[in-house]
């Protein structure tokens, strides 16, 4: 007996958002879209009961944006849990460890659909209750201990399950958009996330509290003064360029610039129906042909290093120095130092910032970077590309049983998925990398609102597809008979 035979019991029963059975309206998928973005926002503002805010430390840092995380929140987990369990999925998907057809059977799809709700459950457990019994990042409030007379241990298994109720929740939210709504729910609430800090970081101001916002620069700029003294001659330029926001306004104009270029550069094979005289058409195999969101995969997969770091080190009180070591819960030697992704420019302009560390330390933290960031993002995308049938055999099936096939080659599937094989893998690996390489390099220089490069690149590259995915729905709005050429 298979371990499908075994598991199929448990797995044909976890819940599931039931699918439309006829086509959604565009307006009624505008509403679910709205609807669960409001829910969203509304849950990221709902504080974690029993849990002592001021004491508690962040657990993600600048990884939330990408990982839709509410410090504090009912949303302190985010997509977290989702992507890791993709990343477990899709690792074991490459290895052909599952044994499932997701492509041709429906048995094998229901399977994986089971597992993966599965794997996540499993996963809202391994990375909560970390947070809350073993790290300290998330301490229990004595008073609301004391008031209930529960005692610490049972106000932790309270906000542990307040966490765990907002990791199914944000589960169930992103499959009602991805079945009801436009785009998925993971894409929007990185956008969400993501655009409240770069609203932030344009609109801040030193009333705010924050000197370091765009307004506040030009503040800097035009009277020359930061806060009550003067800014020398000989450093204004420098504090206007770095401390300020003005070259991470330029890299979040650059990013936006090269993403939306790269979504247009494409290779076009021609198409033709068979049966329709005249009837052509194109399929584009765009330069990120795998989209930005392998990138969650790989940020999460270092997160995950990294919670895992400070985990160790809570526990242990001080582990190995070749293990790392830390100041403040941020690693400042060692290994987890140098698994450690680049943040900002202070972690590598040490001529400007005093850094503590060996030059030779930061020029090989910025090497390993780069490094896992552009293998990482080529492997990650190979996977996505298999795993969401966006590979040469499920797109040459497609187009097949579209009725469509290239002119100047016969109408079977094995040829048209020889000529898709000419340019989806070798595209896939290099969109991959590409996008690597950018993450790193917003990252190095900085963006408004200190968002991380990978959010940043996410945020441009999901608006550009939801952007084409709403065209996309009001053309078929306008022309029924357009939803079966689309599917």
């Amino acid at each position: 007996m298979s371990w499908k035979d075994t598991a199929e019991p448990l797995l044909v029963r976890m819940p599931a958002v039931q699918r439309p059975d006829g086509h959604v309206p565009f307006k009624r998928k505008l509403t679910w879209t709205g609807g669960v973005l409001l829910l969203y926002f509304f849950l990221t503002n709902v504080k974690l009961f029993g849990l002592d805010i001021d004491a508690s430390q962040q657990v993600f840092g600048r990884f939330s944006s990408i990982l839709a995380s509410g410090q504090g929140s009912i949303m302190q987990l985010g997509i977290g849990p989702i992507v890791t369990a993709s990343i477990v999925l899709q690792l074991l998907g490459g290895a052909d460890l599952l044994g499932l057809n997701t492509q041709d059977d429906p048995r094998d799809q229901i399977l994986y659909q089971g597992l993966q709700k599965l794997l996540v459950l499993v996963m809202i457990c391994l990375t909560g209750l970390p947070m809350v019994f073993a790290g300290g990042f998330l301490p229990a409030d004595t008073a609301v201990a004391n008031s209930l007379g529960i005692g610490t241990a049972g106000v932790q298994w309270l906000i542990f399950g307040q966490m765990f109720v907002g990791g199914v929740l944000i589960l169930f939210m992103d499959e009602v958009i991805s079945k009801w709504g436009v785009g998925s729910g993971i894409g929007l609430f990185i956008v969400a996330g993501v655009s409240q800090r770069l609203v932030g970081g344009i609109l801040t101001a030193p009333f705010l509290g924050n000197s370091e916002g765009i307004i506040y620069t030009w503040y800097l700029f035009i009277t020359g003064q930061r806060g009550t003294g003067p800014v020398l001659a000989a450093d204004g330029l420098q504090t206007v360029l770095l401390q300020g926001e003005l070259l991470g306004l330029f890299t979040t104009v650059l990013i936006f610039a090269v993403v939306v270029y790269a979504e247009s550069v494409r290779v076009e094979i021609p198409l033709s129906n068979a049966r329709v005289k005249g009837a052509r058409g194109r399929f584009p195999v765009k330069l990120i042909y795998a989209s930005v969101l392998p990138m969650i995969l790989v940020r999460a997969l270092q997160a995950n290093i990294q919670f895992l770091g400070r985990i160790l080190n809570a526990q242990l009180g001080s582990m190995p120095a070749f293990l790392g070591t830390y100041a403040n819960g941020q690693p400042t030697g060692g290994l987890f130092y140098f698994l450690a992704p680049v943040q900002s420019r202070g972690d590598w302009m040490w001529w400007l910032e005093g850094t503590a560390q060996p030059v030779w330390q930061i020029l090989t933290r910025v090497g390993i970077d780069l490094f896992v960031m552009l293998v990482g993002g080529a492997i990650f995308a190979v996977f996505w590309v298999e795993t969401t049938d966006m590979g040469p055999e499920a797109t040459a099936k497609q187009i097949h049983n579209s009725g469509m096939q290239i002119p100047g080659f016969r109408q079977n599937v094995g040829v048209i998925e020889k000529v898709l094989e000419r340019y989806i893998p070798q595209v896939t690996v290099i969109g991959g990398a590409l996008v690597g390489l950018l993450a790193v390099m917003a990252n190095m220089l900085g963006t408004i609102g200190g968002v991380s490069g990978t959010g940043l690149l996410l945020t441009v590259s999901i608006t550009y597809k939801l952007y084409e995915e709403i065209a996309e729905e009001q053309l078929m709005e306008m022309h029924p008979m357009m939803r079966q050429m689309f599917g």
